[in-house]
């Protein structure tokens, strides 16, 4: 099998998790409550402000051009869907403060970044498209395929917004790219991309835990 695979079948309960988690499953029914929901994209819009910078240091580590030209398309990209959001969705973002949740999931994926092991930022970076193509695109064949379908679902604009072929052909691209990066280098770094992937994949979990419940700092 290919790391990808290895890691994919690794996060297996994580990913069923996720399936059956109450953000999700009121999302699909339509039973989710707004606010949560307007909270959710808040967290988003600040977390893809991170996740760009993220894929921009990887641009800059790449060792090929054509790398050096996926990873700053799909920074680019991470910046302009948080400008839509906070444009379109989002009232007021500067006065959104990110969650813990938020906060440790960006400073994992800026650490990596910072690390110097671009093998395991790359790794890093994959679970938010391959877990996010993933849940969404199944998430929009249920919604579209069920009674009323999208037109009908309160939450239809969004759900609609899955599923897109360019966004999934990235996702192919990064899971190719991060292969070939596990191919050549020592046990050590590819138990290093393992522990990146893994992480973020937990992460994924708790960002729409943290949404499902509102979180705010403690104290």
């Amino acid at each position: 099998m290919s790391f990808s695979t290895d890691c994919w079948s690794e996060i297996a309960p994580i990913r069923t998790a996720i399936d059956a988690h109450p953000f999700l499953t009121g999302l699909e029914d339509g039973t989710l409550p707004r606010e949560l929901f307007v909270g959710y994209l808040a967290q988003d819009a600040l977390y893809l402000d991170a996740y760009a910078r993220a894929l921009a240091a990887a641009a800059a580590q790449a060792r090929t051009p054509d790398d050096v030209v996926f990873w700053a398309g799909s920074a680019r990209e991470a910046i302009l869907v948080e400008r839509q959001l906070h444009a379109s969705r989002v009232a007021d973002l500067s006065v959104a403060t990110a969650s813990a949740t938020t906060t440790a999931y960006t400073n994992h994926l800026l650490a990596l970044a910072a690390g110097g092991c671009y093998e395991a930022l790359a790794a890093g970076l994959l679970p938010c498209f391959w877990i996010y193509e993933d849940v969404g695109s199944r998430l929009l064949d249920r919604v579209t395929g069920a009674p009323g379908g999208l037109a009908d679902h309160p939450f239809g604009d969004w759900i609609g917004q899955y599923g897109d072929p360019a966004f999934a052909e990235s996702t192919r691209t990064a899971i190719a790219l991060v292969d070939r990066l596990a191919e050549a280098p020592a046990p050590e770094i590819r138990q290093l991309m393992a522990a990146a992937f893994r992480t973020a994949s937990r992460y994924e979990w708790m960002f729409w835990d943290a949404a499902y419940r509102a979180e705010t700092w403690p104290i």
